[in-house]
C-alpha cells in the first residue's frame, strides 16, 4: 500500500534550502526517497508515521511526496519563499539610549518572524510586504546591521548608526534683546549633526554648523534667563545653568539728563536717568565714545567731552540694542 502523508512542518522554507521539514502520515516503513517536487531530499525515517526531511534549495510551490516498495504517496505543497530585502532604513541615526521608531522599507517582509539591531532583536510591525516599523534598542555608539529574518531567510543587512547626544559648554554672547535676531554662537560637543536648537522653548532660526564643537544661530525672541538646547538624531542636549544659559536683556531707556546744560570745555559729570542701564557697553555723546561708570540699572555717569555750543545727543547701548536719544545743551562762558 502507498504512503500517505497527512501533513508537513513546516509548510515553507527559505529558497535556498536547508530548512528541517517534518513530514507526518502513514505507511513510511522501507522509504526509499522524498522529493520535493522533481528534487530528492535528504531524509530520516523517525518511524512509520514520521519523517524529517531536509528542504533542498528550489522556488517555487512543490508537493513534497514520500515513495516507498508500496509506492508513492499523494503530494502535500510545500512553498519556497524568497529572503528578504532591505533597501533601506529611516532615520539612519539615532540616539544610544533607544526607544526611537525606526522604518525598515524592502520586499519580502510578510511573515516576518524578527527584526533585528546588529543581534539584539526588536519589537516590529510589519506594515506591508514592503515595510516595517521597528522600535531601535539602546546600544553604544557605533554602526549596526538592520537585518529582517522571514520563514525566507535572513535579508541583507543595512547600517543604523548609534550618536552621542550633543552637549553644551557656551553660549556667546550670553545676553541679548527680547527681540532676538541677534547671531549667537554655541560650543559643546557632537554637534554636526544639529537639527534644532531653542532657547527655553523659542526655536532659533538660521542654523548653522562650523563644526563638530560649534554652531551659530539667531536667537528667537524671549524674556529672562533661559536655558540653551542643541537636539541632534543622538537626542537633545541636557538644560544647563550659567555657561549654558542665555539671558534677554530689555531695550534701555533715558528719561533724563542732568545736568540739562554742560559747559563746551567738556569733563563735566553727566548723570543719566532711566532704566535697564545696568549693562551698559558704551555711552555715545555727539557720536562719540565717552567714559562712563554704571551706577545701578537706573543710573549711569558719563564724562562729557568738549565741543562747540548746541545740543548734543546721548545714547546707551548695552546687551539689549540702543536706547532712545536724549539732548543737553553745549553753553559757552559760564552756565546759570
Amino acid at each position: 500500500m502507498a504512503p500517505v502523508i497527512s501533513s508537513i512542518s513546516p509548510v515553507q522554507g527559505p529558497a535556498a534550502g536547508g530548512t528541517a521539514v517534518t513530514v507526518t502520515g502513514t505507511g513510511f516503513t522501507g522509504v526509499t526517497g522524498v522529493k520535493f517536487g522533481s528534487a530528492a531530499a535528504a531524509y530520516v525515517v523517525v518511524s512509520a508515521t514520521k519523517i524529517t526531511a531536509t528542504a533542498p534549495a528550489g522556488s517555487g510551490a512543490p508537493s513534497v511526496t514520500v515513495t516507498t516498495p508500496g509506492g508513492t504517496s499523494n503530494g502535500v505543497t510545500y512553498t519556497y519563499v524568497a529572503a528578504p530585502v532591505v533597501s533601506s532604513v529611516s532615520p539612519t541615526q539615532g540616539p544610544t539610549t533607544g526607544g526611537n521608531t525606526v522604518t525598515v522599507t524592502g520586499t519580502g517582509f510578510t511573515g516576518a518572524t524578527s527584526v533585528l539591531f546588529g543581534s539584539v532583536s526588536v519589537a516590529f510591525t510589519v506594515v506591508s510586504a514592503t515595510q516595517i516599523t521597528a522600535t531601535a534598542p539602546a546600544a553604544p555608539v557605533a554602526p549596526v546591521a538592520v537585518t529582517v529574518v522571514t520563514p525566507g531567510g535572513t535579508s541583507n543587512g543595512v547600517l543604523y548608526f548609534y550618536v552621542p547626544p550633543p552637549t553644551v559648554a557656551t553660549v556667546s554672547p550670553s545676553m541679548g534683546p527680547v527681540a532676538g535676531g541677534n547671531t549667537v554662537t554655541i560650543t559643546g560637543t557632537s554637534l554636526t549633526l544639529a537639527t534644532a536648537v531653542r532657547f527655553g522653548t523659542g526655536a532659533a532660526t538660521a542654523l548653522t554648523v562650523v563644526s563638530d564643537d560649534q554652531i551659530t544661530v539667531q536667537a528667537p525672541s524671549g524674556s529672562g534667563t533661559v536655558a540653551v538646547t542643541v537636539t541632534t538624531p543622538g537626542g537633545t542636549s541636557l538644560p544647563g545653568v550659567g555657561s549654558a544659559s542665555y539671558t534677554y536683556v530689555p531695550l534701555p531707556v533715558i528719561n533724563a539728563l542732568t545736568p540739562s546744560q554742560v559747559p563746551t570745555s567738556g569733563g563735566s559729570a553727566v548723570t543719566i536717568s532711566g532704566s535697564s542701564l545696568g549693562l551698559a557697553q558704551s555711552v555715545l555723546i555727539g557720536g562719540a565714545a565717552a567714559p562712563f561708570v554704571a551706577i545701578s540699572d537706573s543710573e549711569l555717569v558719563a564724562i562729557s567731552p568738549s565741543g562747540a555750543p548746541g545740543p548734543v545727543t546721548v545714547k546707551v547701548t548695552t546687551p539689549g540694542g540702543v536706547s532712545n536719544t536724549a539732548t543737553y545743551q553745549l553753553v559757552a562762558g559760564p552756565l546759570i
